[in-house]
């Protein structure tokens, strides 16, 4: 059960506090009452709270203790089963539980972007999420990470990249500068130019799900109003939009149709294009199936 709010209770000495009154507000707005989520128990937030036990035959003192969570779980549960989901916001605990290894500072950071982006694409079911986590989680090293690391030594781009490095000679004059390596395998596909144009540096993997080429952040920006061609930095430094990048590759791969079958191997070659890392895949789906209680 989430942790017991009330206005001002302490959020700016305790910053995970903010995580769950934003979750609290996001719940609320998702229902209909008036409340723009920031993450601060304000009088707006308590307003709405004691509007809400209001509604529910509860004590409208306007603090979010077990009670109003419970009610406003169940009440949630109930109108989003009619639409064949429920949406309940993550917890920074839940994070934890299936992400072990994630800085605790980047699961909170990410956190309440998740809770923001995943409803708009209906990442909204217990085992959708499950499948999406487990998904962003293999991607970015638990959260870690939101870029892709190209710091190959020439061991490695013989034998991770050998078609581009098909011999000894050449491994060696590319081995530990990320940017040539980027410039030289991703060059000349998915809309970037030759190896000379660096696109293939500039366009690399971004993102919870590794964006990656050109044309990807031509449609991204496309779809979202943005301009990620000049200025790519944003899919990895801005937690909102690094969620909403994952999110967007998977709406437009219609993975929600393989999360709500069950079907990993299926989500994990739209994404991978194999079954590269297939054990982690899996380990990390079966902790947020066992988080979800699925």
């Amino acid at each position: 059960m989430p942790t017991t709010l009330r206005l001002y209770d302490g959020y700016r000495n305790r910053p995970e506090l903010s995580d769950e009154v934003f979750q609290l507000q996001q719940s609320l707005a998702q229902l209909g009452y008036d409340i723009n989520p920031d993450g601060k128990y304000g009088p707006g937030t308590q307003t709405a709270v004691m509007t809400f036990q209001r509604d529910k035959d509860l004590q409208a003192d306007g603090v979010a203790g077990p009670a109003t969570w419970k009610a406003l779980q169940t009440k949630q549960t109930q109108d989003k089963k009619t639409e064949g989901f429920i949406n309940l916001p993550l917890t920074l605990t839940l994070l934890k539980t299936i992400m072990p290894q994630g800085r605790e500072s980047r699961l909170a950071m990410f956190c309440p972007a998740l809770n923001r982006q995943l409803p708009d694409y209906q990442i909204t079911s217990p085992l959708r999420q499950a499948h999406f986590l487990a998904q962003i989680a293999h991607e970015s090293a638990q959260l870690n990470t939101t870029i892709e690391n190209l710091n190959y030594s020439a061991k490695a781009l013989r034998s991770v990249f050998g078609k581009y490095f098909p011999s000894d000679e050449m491994a060696n004059a590319y081995a530990r500068q990320p940017e040539k390596i980027g410039s030289r395998i991703y060059a000349d596909r998915m809309g970037n130019g030759n190896e000379t144009s660096t696109e293939g540096w500039k366009f690399r993997g971004r993102g919870l799900i590794q964006l990656t080429g050109k044309d990807n952040y031509r449609r991204f920006g496309q779809a979202t109003g943005s301009d990620y061609i000049q200025n790519p930095e944003p899919v990895d430094t801005d937690a909102d939009i690094a969620v909403q990048a994952a999110c967007w590759y998977w709406n437009i791969h219609k993975l929600n149709h393989y999360a709500d079958a069950d079907d990993i191997r299926s989500i994990t070659r739209k994404i991978n294009g194999g079954y590269n890392g297939m054990d982690d895949r899996e380990a990390l789906l079966k902790r947020a199936k066992q988080a979800f209680n699925i």
